[in-house]
This record gives structure tokens, C-alpha cells and sequence, in this order.
């Protein structure tokens, strides 16, 4: 362990070389980070967790403008902005939740998976609600067709979409998809995921307690690291091939075991539940902030 802390920058290094802009951290946010809330350089741990927590993928810190201008309340909204997912009442003590996200950059980098971890993200949300997921949509922009490379990731990342939803056994029901020069390489993926629960299954990612035991459970940690999180938020770069390695890949067949494990303790032994939540792109991290 010594020896593994000794490899790591110093803060002065990590402030001097700019380590925090590979990470996704803007010149004004290590400066917060720097002067504001730590009031010192901050070490290489931290600057790994505030840029997987501040990362567009995790904190929406650029689209929260626009997302602030759609309604969230309403007589039929029990979920709005603030959980995994967010669930609407469609009467007799059910419920639909349903959870979208982007893709973006990894499926430029690595469509195939890129867009099928995609897929089992919005999943985890949906499940880990105590909501039995029953469809996947999808909505796609892409470069023209003419383009070798724009036909690659067309059907990469549609058969990633599908082959995981297929995998766990949910389909998908829809989708729609649209091809412009603007999205040169640099395509739009975004995946949706829907679910039914009755109301009473309803399950939040917010737990409080002394003494509560933790279960950390699902697939093998990829060698993606921190950058699941970071990379999924940058915009992708020409020759940027090379960084396959800080794309996530997805396991289909544990996700199913974890899945119906899951709806197993909510609907049958969820007087042992306190809270349950999806690690996310940031892992621990984003599940514990």
C-alpha cells in the first residue's frame, strides 16, 4: 500500500502538470475545489472523487439549465427529480417509473458497449426502485449514411441496445433515428427504460441508521476506473480510439441475477430494507455523496 501511495502525484504535481484537466475538471473548478471548499491543493484522491461527482455524467452541472425548464410536479407524479427514476400513478395502486440517459462519447469510442452499458444502467435505476423493468426506446443521431464509419456505429450501437435488453429479457419497444452531418463521429445515444411497480414497492436510494449493515453487491469492477464517469461526459475527439480501455463493459447475465435477487428482497423481505440504490457511473462514490 505504501508503495502505491508513493506512485501517486503530489498535489503540487497534480496542480502543476494540469492531471485534473484529464479528468474532466475546468481550470475554475480545481480553483473552487483549490480555494473555496478545501482551502489547500487538493491530493490525488480527492481530485479523483470531485471529478467523477462533478462530471457532467454524474452531476448534469451543464444541462441542468434546460432539464430545469420541464415540469416536475403534478397530481400523478410520486417521483420526481432527485431519485434513480422518476414514477408516474397510472391508477389501481400502480405505478410507471421510467429512467433516460446518454451515451454519448463512449459509444463514439466503443458503440457496441457504450451503448449496451448505457442500456444496463437505466436498468439498475429502474429495479433498484423496486420497479420490474418490461421495455427499452431509444433515440439515435448519427452522421450521414454514406459515411463507412457512420454505418459501423449505426449498427454497433443498435445491437448493443438491443443485445443487452435481450440478454436480461426486456425488449425493445421503440425508438427513433435521425442522420446528420453535425453528428460526424461524434453520435447522440440515448437509451430509456420502463417499468411498473405497485405503490407500496416504491424504494428510495436514501438510508439512515447506526449499526446498518452495507451490502455492496453485482459485477466485477471494470478497469475503466473513475473515468466510467469522466470519459461518459467529454466530447469525443478524433484518434481518441485508443481510450477503449475507459469504457465500461457490460455484464448482461449477472445483471439478471442481480436483478430479480433485488425485486426478491423488496417484495418478499422488505421489512430488511432501509434503502437501495445503483452505483453509477461513479460507484461508491455517487452512491454515498
Amino acid at each position: 500500500m505504501d508503495k502505491l501511495l508513493s506512485n501517486e502525484p503530489t498535489p503540487q504535481a497534480i496542480k502543476e502538470t494540469k492531471l485534473y484537466e484529464q479528468w474532466g475538471l475546468t481550470e475554475e473548478e480545481y480553483r473552487m475545489i483549490s480555494e473555496d471548499i478545501l482551502g489547500r491543493l487538493p491530493n490525488y484522491t480527492e481530485t479523483g472523487l470531485f471529478s467523477v461527482m462533478w462530471s457532467e455524467h454524474c452531476s448534469y452541472k451543464n444541462s441542468k439549465p434546460v432539464l430545469k425548464k420541464f415540469p416536475t410536479t403534478g397530481p400523478q407524479v410520486l417521483q420526481g427529480p432527485g431519485e434513480g427514476a422518476g414514477i408516474v400513478d397510472i391508477g389501481d395502486d400502480l405505478a410507471v417509473v421510467f429512467k433516460a440517459e446518454s451515451h454519448n462519447h463512449p459509444s463514439a469510442v466503443e458503440p457496441y458497449e457504450g451503448a449496451a452499458t448505457g442500456v444496463g444502467g437505466i436498468i439498475r435505476d429502474i429495479f433498484s426502485m423496486g420497479a420490474r423493468p418490461i421495455a427499452i426506446l431509444d433515440s439515435l443521431r448519427f452522421g450521414e449514411l454514406d459515411n463507412q464509419r457512420t454505418k459501423y456505429l449505426l449498427e454497433e450501437v443498435v445491437a448493443g441496445i438491443s443485445g443487452y435488453g435481450n440478454c436480461i429479457g426486456i425488449p425493445t419497444v421503440g425508438g427513433e433515428v435521425a442522420f446528420d452531418s453535425c453528428y460526424e463521429g461524434n453520435p447522440l445515444v440515448n437509451a430509456m427504460c420502463v417499468g411498473i411497480i405497485d405503490h407500496k414497492d416504491i424504494q428510495k436510494g436514501q438510508a439512515k441508521g447506526v449499526g446498518n449493515t452495507i451490502m455492496y453487491v453485482g459485477a466485477k469492477t471494470g478497469r475503466d476506473g473513475i473515468h466510467g464517469a469522466t470519459f461518459a461526459s467529454e466530447e469525443f475527439v478524433e484518434g481518441e480510439e485508443q481510450q477503449r480501455s475507459a469504457v465500461q463493459v457490460g455484464d448482461p447475465f449477472m445483471e439478471k441475477l442481480l436483478l430479480e435477487a433485488c425485486l426478491a428482497l423488496i417484495v418478499d423481505h422488505a421489512e430488511n430494507l432501509v434503502g437501495i440504490q445503483d452505483m453509477g457511473a461513479a460507484g461508491l462514490v455517487s452512491s454515498s455523496a
